[in-house]
């Protein structure tokens, strides 16, 4: 049995694109900076908002014009968020089939934390998450594996007990930084090919294989 599963929470467990979008087009209209359509923010997505302002913004931006956007953009986000952020379809069914199976669950996420924490807690109230980790100070953020060894030490499991699972290729650089165990999923922001390319020997196109493979 599975002993430690850490999400990745964006593109994974949440769709999130709608809502980061509108939060992040409303801070570059506020800057006086064209909009993104939702194609090119999905690839934006899954570094941390000061990336997300980073790659948005004119590539000759400088500090004090990515400040004003990632402020703007949290600011907004902070406030907006409910109306574009879903679970996935059947992902609740998925957490609520491994968590009565007494599987420990965690969240770790380049998000900000105290927006990782929020919207957890408020899409998924019947799941007890062991570990909600989002971006803090200290922490460096994925593919850097600090954050996931934190996760195991808090579930008090070794590395290779636990599995990242997560949509982008961060997660399985991730994963392997940490020496744990990875599957990469097709529905978020990364497609199947590129998972592939960045070496996922397991990859689920949707919760039903997802949960064939951890259950």
């Amino acid at each position: 049995m599975q002993k430690g599963l850490i999400f990745d929470l964006d593109g994974t467990l949440v769709d999130s694109l709608q809502g980061i979008a509108a939060s992040l087009n409303r801070a570059m209209v506020e800057a006086g900076l064209p909009e993104h359509p939702q194609t090119a923010v999905r690839g934006f997505i899954g570094n941390g908002s000061r990336i997300l302002v980073t790659r948005a913004a004119p590539k000759d931006a400088d500090e004090a014009l990515l400040d004003r956007l990632e402020n703007s953009f949290k600011t907004d986000y902070d406030v907006t968020w409910p109306e574009g952020t879903f679970p996935y379809d059947g992902i609740v069914e998925l957490l609520e089939t491994l968590q009565a199976k007494g599987i420990p669950l965690a969240v770790l996420s380049n998000k900000p934390h105290p927006f990782t924490a929020t919207i957890v807690a408020r899409v998924f109230p019947g799941i007890d998450f062991k570990v909600v980790l989002g971006q803090l100070p200290g922490i460096p953020h994925k593919p850097d594996p600090c954050g996931a060894l934190e996760i195991a030490n808090l579930l008090g499991l070794l590395p290779g007990d636990c599995t990242v699972i997560g949509d982008s290729t961060m997660d399985l650089e991730t994963a392997r930084n940490a020496g744990m165990q990875a599957i990469a999923v097709t529905w978020g922001y990364h497609d199947r090919e590129r998972l592939a390319a960045a070496g996922a020997d397991r990859i689920a196109d949707d919760w039903q294989a997802l949960l064939g493979m951890l259950a």
